[in-house]
């Protein structure tokens, strides 16, 4: 008998393993590494010799008698792990009956048996042919990602001159980081042979972004045909093409272009680096990945600023967030300036952004759990998409449609909790031909330009001659009937 079974029921061990075949074996090698108060059962005499062979603690017992538990010291775990489905099922269910605080970790030898193990009281139900599958793709990406890295490094290795970064139009925290951190690692690649230029076109307007840029200190300019042209090389960081969203002529060669939004044209995937990857919370977060890989040291202003982009295009981690974002945001926490963290996050409001958004309240409209808002005219257009995250909060609203008119286009911001619905892709078929659209499911944006409206001086006159039909192609996507709007 073994030495852990000598002193009868009242020992506690700390794991059991029922069932020693190949992955049984596995999990019996990577327990004792961890602790040698590891039991294996199985009925394969023979199989409990070998064991014994190798000094593990094994006896020979079938998990189907209804007595195997007898004599055994109180376990912490107990793994079910034998290739019999119905043996795994009462198993479990006898250990539970017994020992109901023990944790139970049981294989299911099929799908259906996952939901049967987990009624029976197993703790953890696993389909090892799932957990490969999954561990599979989840190496596979991460290879593709880490080679991805090595060829960016070396791809900037050969620049020498001036690489100019693009931000798209009104540039947000994700992007900014983004353009900071590809500095960064030119800037450990190629050791001063390479000049880098931050370039965006629009205005930073919201309250957080301004912050952002003023208390980093970071250096951008005005992306002019001029400082596009004295460019050497062009990179667009957090805009997936040319043209889309973006001070760049549509169709303009670019040499990088790292995003996390889907391309619009699948066949148009201009530059010699591309890496999009829809799946990413945040631009920042690849960037992040990057700095990683490839150990490229970074100071307290790039990784504060990294930080604070993925925790702004994931609304601290509630939208569109992957577990690969939240290890990217603890990679970069020791990294940051906690007090200027705090400062960015906490700014003061403009009086022009605080009656927008009064606006924006006041002027609210609920259809069958779709809210749409009448911002007006805004010289700061970043306060559209503030007033659908205010109003998406409200109770009965499950998609929320803010718009407003700037000097030069139309801007619709969505915001959306229904689960049923993608907003991005309904932004896309709805405005895509009459303008820029797109985004994620529960998040989305359209920029619908003006053009030969530009001169007319009211705007809010303009905007609401236009905006019914415009509104009507979106109503069109979802399905909205005629109608009433009621007010909340």
């Amino acid at each position: 008998m073994p030495d852990s079974l000598q002193n009868g029921s009242k020992d506690r061990i700390k794991y059991i393993v029922l069932g020693c075949g190949s992955i049984g074996y596995n999990v019996v090698e990577n327990l004792v590494r961890d602790s040698e108060q590891v039991i294996v059962i199985d009925s394969d005499v023979k199989r409990v010799e070998d064991l014994r062979d190798q000094n593990f603690d094994a006896i020979v017992r079938n998990i189907t008698d209804p007595g195997f538990l007898n004599d055994l010291p109180l376990p912490e775990v107990v793994f079910v792990l034998s290739n019999d489905k119905n043996a795994n099922l009462e198993a479990v269910k006898r250990i539970k009956e017994k020992y109901p605080s023990v944790y139970v970790v049981a294989r299911a030898v099929d799908k259906l048996s996952l939901s049967l193990l987990e009624q029976a009281g197993a703790d953890i139900a696993l389909y090892p042919q799932e957990v490969f599958a999954k561990n599979v793709v989840h190496l596979t990406r991460r290879l593709h990602s880490s080679r991805l890295a090595r060829k960016l490094y070396h791809y900037l290795s050969e620049m020498e001159g001036t690489l100019g970064i693009v931000l798209h139009t009104n540039p947000d925290p994700d992007s900014i980081s983004s353009a900071m951190a590809l500095c960064a690692i030119a800037k450990d690649v190629t050791d001063k042979q390479l000049n880098c230029r931050i370039l965006y076109d629009g205005k930073i307007g919201h309250q957080e972004n301004r912050a952002f840029v003023t208390l980093l200190d970071i250096e951008m300019e005005k992306a002019t045909a001029e400082a596009i042209d004295e460019c050497d090389y062009i990179a667009l960081v957090d805009s997936s093409a040319p043209g889309e969203n973006n001070a760049l002529e549509s169709g303009k060669e670019v040499d990088i272009i790292v995003d996390h939004h889907q391309i619009s044209d699948q066949n148009s995937k201009p530059g010699r680096f591309v890496d999009v990857r829809p799946g990413a919370g945040a631009t920042a977060s690849i960037m992040t990945q990057y700095i990683q890989e490839l150990g490229v040291n970074i100071d307290q202003k790039v990784a504060t600023a990294l930080l604070y982009g993925i925790r702004a295009d994931t609304k601290e981690f509630t939208r569109n967030t992957t577990p690969q974002d939240l290890n990217y945001a603890a990679f970069l926490l020791p990294l940051t300036d906690s007090d200027l963290l705090s400062k960015i996050t906490s700014p003061s409001m403009a009086l022009e952004t605080l009656e927008a958004l009064g606006d924006a309240i006041k002027n609210r409209k609920l259809q069958s759990g779709y809210l749409f808002t009448n911002v007006g005219y805004v010289r700061n257009r970043d306060v559209i998409p503030q007033a659908a995250d205010l109003l998406i909060q409200l109770e009965g609203v499950n998609t929320a449609i803010a718009y407003g008119i700037g000097d030069d286009s139309i801007t619709i911001s969505a915001r959306n909790k229904d689960i049923r619905l993608h907003v991005g892709n309904v932004l896309k078929d709805a405005f895509s031909d009459i303008g820029e659209a797109g985004g994620h499911a529960n998040m989305a944006a359209a920029r619908i330009p003006l053009n030969s409206f530009s001169m007319v001086k009211n705007k809010e006159e303009l905007l609401s001659l236009v905006i019914d039909p415009i509104l009507e192609k979106f109503a069109d996507q979802v399905g909205l009937g005629k109608e009433e709007s009621n007010e909340i």
